[in-house]
């Protein structure tokens, strides 16, 4: 198949989707459910128009870039003035919320597929844990909803993502028989305090330094017309794969780095501005991972989904994911409707992208069950809470409101 023939169609898609974009944002479809049926259609098992080696770096590193993009964007346009308020919600589910999702999680897994090992179950529920910062966008936009709960999804998808890095990474290496019991000690401590650590102090300094010089530089008119869209998207990208390159998280370090950098760029005009760049850069790449992942993935899992894969993907976005937020906001001063509301919106995309992707090239026993399970939860989930997203946040909206602004 001709290189030019997948760019064609990639081409015509990214261009005839992008004319209509906006009207579609308006609606229930959101663009994710689009990119990855489409994605299907062309792909492997559908036309065969777009077929792509499912092993291989290709796709990981196209996720992987399109996450740390968005994870930078998204938390640079987060209001620290309300996150200051609400610290303690973000704390909890990440603290508290995040290691019991992935222990119900592993819970359920294990009653339902005894065909995978232990490891290979902890890595289900693992890939499964983090929430989905693009897909969350029509709830963390939308201002009907209160700032406290929305910064609070959002500062949460953030993180979660870069804390699963190393929780992923020590299961996977004792499912793949890399470390031995007397490593996993050592593994588990040390993984996750070098992934945040240094994810967390490269995306400091490098949004610090990064600000000083776009400021610095924006004042003397050095950089004008179409070169204003380019730093922030190269600096994006220098924290992430700095923070890789180190041996920490490139997510954590693009979520600091962006949270800094939007905090140190307090005229909402300039961050606008700069911002756009990126967020625009960051839709195209979403729009081609959602596309790819259909077209080379999405297409062989249906070969393995049972009523297995839904029943765990239903609960995944249900049970395994509501109960523990429940759990985690006792004694906040939330009331009921507001602790559901955050226990839906728990979307799972591109991170789980990345990680099954991580796995696949390991080449498990258990590799088909857990790429149907992950990438069933991940379509239901891009359906399920696309079509609620703007008729729950309405609702939920009014309901604050009927009480006075009382969450």
């Amino acid at each position: 198949m001709s290189e030019y023939q997948i760019l064609t169609v990639l081409a015509a898609f990214t261009f005839f989707y992008s004319v209509v974009a906006s009207r579609l944002e308006r609606t229930p479809i959101s663009g994710a459910v689009v990119y990855l049926f489409v994605g299907l259609v062309f792909g492997s098992y559908g036309l065969k128009w777009v077929e792509l080696p499912v092993e291989g770096e290709g796709l990981k590193r196209l996720a992987e870039f399109t996450l740390a993009l968005v994870l930078f964007s998204d938390s640079a346009n987060a209001n620290l003035g309300v996150l200051r308020k609400v610290k303690g919600f973000p704390i909890r589910l990440l603290l508290v919320g995040l290691p019991l999702t992935i222990a119900a999680g592993f819970g359920v897994a294990y009653f339902m597929f005894d065909q995978l090992t232990i490891f290979e179950l902890a890595l289900l529920a693992t890939m499964l844990a983090p929430t989905d910062a693009a897909l969350g966008q029509a709830v963390v936009t939308n201002e009907a909803v209160p700032s406290s709960v929305r910064e609070s999804l959002n500062v949460e998808s953030g993180l979660n993502d870069g804390i699963c890095v190393p929780v992923l990474l020590v299961f996977l290496a004792l499912a793949t028989g890399a470390a031995s019991g007397d490593d996993t000690a050592s593994l588990i401590i040390r993984l996750p305090i070098q992934a945040i650590g240094i994810g967390a102090a490269v995306g400091l300094s490098l949004a610090v330094v990064g600000s000083f010089l776009l400021k610095w530089c924006g004042t003397r008119g050095w950089i004008t017309g179409a070169w204003i869209q380019v730093p922030v998207v190269a600096l994006a990208m220098f924290c992430f794969a700095f923070s890789q390159w180190l041996g920490g998280s490139g997510f954590i370090g693009a979520f600091v780095g962006g949270l800094v950098f939007g905090g140190l760029t307090r005229s909402h005009k300039v961050k606008e501005e700069v911002l756009n760049g990126a967020e625009g850069v960051a839709n195209v790449m979403s729009l081609l991972t959602w596309f790819t992942f259909g077209a080379v993935v999405f297409g062989r899992s249906l070969q393995q989904f049972d009523w297995q894969v839904l029943a765990y993907a239903i609960l995944s976005l249900t049970i395994v994911r509501i109960v523990p937020v429940l759990f985690c906001l006792t004694e906040t001063g939330l009331r009921g409707d507001s602790k559901m509301f955050i226990g839906w919106f728990g979307p799972r995309g591109l991170a789980s992208i990345v990680f099954i992707v991580m796995v696949i090239d390991e080449n498990l026993p258990g590799n088909d069950t857990l790429t149907a399970v992950v990438t069933g939860t991940v379509a239901l989930s891009i359906i399920a809470h696309g079509l609620s997203a703007v008729p729950f946040s309405r609702l939920y909206a009014k309901l604050v409101s009927d009480r006075r602004g009382i969450i």
